[in-house]
């Protein structure tokens, strides 16, 4: 049974606590920027929050690298890097069948902003479908933390990837010179095709 769940989790991005609303706004501006594209320039900063001049824009970067949120190069456009102390967020990558394996997609289908939580950037999330872990304490609709590695213990709960990219969410077995993944439902049967490890689970959060 997985101890590890977070209930009542809330998905929001907190407001730093040494920055006024509008120097939230322009960080938080600024790393969806990143995660999703570029850097945005002084004139995409200003037009995105309102302000009149660039200069304004400056300012405010001033101040957020003053306090450690982020350094930028001077005279260069795009030059904005976040700093480790920046809060950012776990892209949801897929919907994970924890029942019948299913086809996986590679689109983002939005993120959790819980980054402060699970420091390495090595960690993604994927929405689990299905009842086949539910003796693992794994239910429909939660969300299921993964560790990017390739490989996993005998009994850890893994995502894999199956032949003609279907994925998966089980428990690895090693058994009588056998690997396989075992589901924790007995209505579910063990799935023995070949298969690899995208990762392994580390946490699963769920939003009442």
């Amino acid at each position: 049974m997985i101890s590890t769940q977070m209930c009542g989790i809330v998905f929001n991005m907190k407001a730093k606590a040494d920055l006024t609303p509008k120097q939230n706004q322009v960080l938080k501006f600024i790393q969806q920027r990143i995660e999703t594209q570029i850097p945005p320039t002084l004139r995409e900063i200003a037009k995105e929050l309102g302000f009149s001049s660039t200069g304004t824009v400056r300012d405010y970067l001033d101040i957020l690298q003053k306090k450690g949120y982020l350094k930028r190069a001077n005279n260069k456009s795009r030059a904005i890097e976040l700093l480790k102390n920046t809060p950012s967020k776990i892209p949801i990558i897929a919907t994970i069948p924890a029942g019948g394996p299913d086809l996986a997609y590679e689109d983002i289908q939005g993120y959790i902003e819980t980054r402060d939580l699970f420091p390495s950037r090595d960690v993604f999330a994927l929405r689990v479908r299905g009842d086949s872990m539910i003796e693992a304490g794994i239910m429909q609709g939660d969300i299921a933390v993964i560790r990017k590695q390739a490989v996993a213990a005998n009994g850890e709960i893994v995502a894999a990837l199956l032949e003609n990219n279907e994925v998966t969410l089980k428990r690895l077995r090693h058994r009588n010179n056998q690997t396989y993944l075992e589901a924790a439902n007995k209505n579910y049967p063990p799935i023995h095709k070949d298969f690899s490890i995208m990762g392994k689970l580390i946490t699963i959060l769920r939003k009442y």
